[in-house]
């Protein structure tokens, strides 16, 4: 049966990580996962809007999530953040038919109004990363792999929003995860741990305490580097951010030279899978992928 979801690529994948919508398109192409881009669907907030109004965070993501509802599809998203702030609105709305119908009716009033389908708690919001592991299965994934990556260190960074945002719904041990080190095991490669993996990147202190936020993103990057990594792997593309984009930056605060190429979760399974650098925008990271693409032997 192919698998199929309601795809909420979010914001960033769409802008500043282009990369990420080209790699993901190209992994689930090659899995035969069909995904349905919901071209309606609007920013989750990262968490800024319930600054201003947990009723603004809640209903513009029940939105999104309706618009999954209405395909009958789980929503699937490869953006830890918007994983993170979805799916914990998920969760307290399905609580809420519960204990609070009343603030559901509230939002389904706002939704109303705006000619938009309701919130009906009926679907699942999931990672890639949680659809890979899960419904797809390692197993599978193992016996697609046409280039194992035999020869690469990985080191994971989770990060704080995939592991810890909802509460009902452990996808894995939110302090010693195991996901992305079992699909690195499962293409070839080999795991390597450190503290830093389940921390924050400091992404989200960065515009208003930018050398403490660099300073957390350098630690973790040079934790990863001391234990031997050749890579950092993320599932979420604002830590891809912080530590790719702005490593750079990172490494003028810390006064260290850096240089560990980070790679999003689905550029690393693509390349497995056989898919060339190319097709998988390995080549507009602001550190240089290259020293990885030559372990590859590219």
């Amino acid at each position: 049966m192919t698998l199929k979801y309601a795809y909420f690529p979010g914001c960033v994948a769409q802008g500043a990580c282009r990369e990420l919508y080209q790699s993901t398109a190209a992994l689930t192409k090659a899995l035969g996962i069909e995904l349905i881009e919901l071209k309606k669907a609007s920013c989750c907030g990262s968490g800024t809007f319930k600054e201003e109004s947990q009723l603004l965070e809640d209903t513009v993501n029940a939105r999104n999530i309706a618009l999954a509802e209405e395909l009958n599809l789980p929503l699937l998203t490869h953006c830890s953040t918007c994983q993170g702030v979805i799916g914990h609105v998920d969760e307290r709305l399905k609580e809420s038919q519960q204990t609070n119908p009343a603030y559901l009716e509230q939002i389904n009033g706002l939704l109303k109004k705006e000619s938009c389908s309701p919130y009906r708690g009926s679907t699942q919001v999931k990672h890639l990363l949680w659809a890979l592991v899960g419904d797809y299965g390692l197993q599978a994934l193992q016996e697609r792999v046409t280039r194992k990556l035999s020869n690469l260190r990985c080191a994971a960074f989770y990060g704080c929003y995939l592991l810890r945002s909802q509460k009902s719904i452990p996808f894995d041990d939110p302090f010693q995860p195991e996901s992305m080190e079992n699909v690195f095991r499962a293409i070839g490669a080999t795991p390597i741990y450190y503290r830093g993996r389940t921390q924050c990147c400091g992404w989200p202190l960065s515009s208003y305490a930018t050398t403490q936020s660099f300073k957390m993103a350098g630690a973790h990057i040079q934790e990863a580097i001391e234990a031997g990594a050749d890579c950092m792997v993320t599932p979420c593309p604002l830590c891809h951010l912080n530590l790719d984009s702005r490593q750079p930056e990172v490494e003028k605060v810390i006064e260290r030279k850096l240089g560990l190429p980070v790679l999003h979760l689905p550029q690393l399974v693509a390349l497995a899978l056989g898919i060339e650098p190319k097709q998988l925008g390995l080549d507009r990271h602001i550190v240089s992928t290259h020293p990885v693409l030559e372990k590859l032997g590219f």
